[in-house]
């Protein structure tokens, strides 16, 4: 309960006590992540739902103020940060990297954070009759993503990355992984979910050769979004 009290106290807004925690045990906390993405997606669907009683388009912009707003726009940062330094970098990694380690927010990361936010409550407003339901899973299996990479992909810098990697183990991979399988039975549209991990932690391994919070998060956020995709595609 404390690992999944300090995940929560990272990755959203919710007012929780506030928990004095090592290094280590902050690290570990990544474990609960996919739990903490339950709970966001739940709210979120909440919202959804009751949104739309009045008017569907309502109730997409319902779950995607709801969405923003429990994660403090965390996530749609990374994305941002990720797509100036792609913007900027014209194949020059050492720019790449460069400009990915400045806080100010560029043109392409305005342009990204725009495109996201638009695609998100069009998806929102095209999911099929009772499909809000699946959010708490979108948002689940979007949050297994950094456990991967983190595993998988060196730090781009020494630091707490690297402590996150170590906290990552082999069970709670295939813990994860086992329990999105078991989702995919419900909803086979999460099955993408892996794929869609993988295929991202490989790209940043191509591009960025690591990941740093900000990969994390534009990850999280690309995975959501191509969830809510095979989820109205295959209805």
């Amino acid at each position: 309960m404390r690992a999944l009290v300090v995940a929560l106290g990272f990755l959203t807004r919710l007012p929780l006590p506030r928990v004095e925690v090592s290094e280590h045990e902050w690290a570990a906390s990544i474990r609960c992540y996919p739990i903490a993405g339950l709970i966001v997606g739940a709210i979120v669907a909440a919202a959804s739902a009751l949104g739309a009683t009045r008017d569907p388009w309502l109730g997409a912009l319902a779950a995607l103020v709801s969405w923003v707003a429990l994660t403090g726009a965390l996530h749609l940062d990374g994305l941002s940060d990720l797509a100036d330094a792609l913007g900027a970098a014209h194949g020059d990694r050492a720019r790449l990297l460069r400009v990915l380690a400045e806080p100010q927010v560029g043109s392409f990361g305005v342009v990204a954070i725009t495109l996201q936010l638009l695609a998100k409550v069009v998806l929102l407003y095209a999911l099929p009759p009772g499909g809000w339901w699946t959010l708490p899973l979108v948002a689940a299996a979007a949050r297994v993503g950094p456990l991967a990479w983190a595993r998988w992909l060196p730090p781009l810098k020494p630091g707490l990355g690297a402590t996150l990697a170590k906290a990552v183990r082999v069970r709670d991979l295939s813990g994860w992984a086992a329990l999105l399988l078991a989702a995919g039975m419900l909803r086979p549209a999460l099955l993408t979910a892996l794929p869609l991990i993988g295929l991202y932690g490989w790209w940043l391994k191509r591009r960025l050769g690591g990941i740093n919070g900000d990969a994390h998060g534009a990850g999280v956020e690309l995975v959501e979004t191509g969830l809510l995709v095979t989820v109205v595609a295959l209805g």
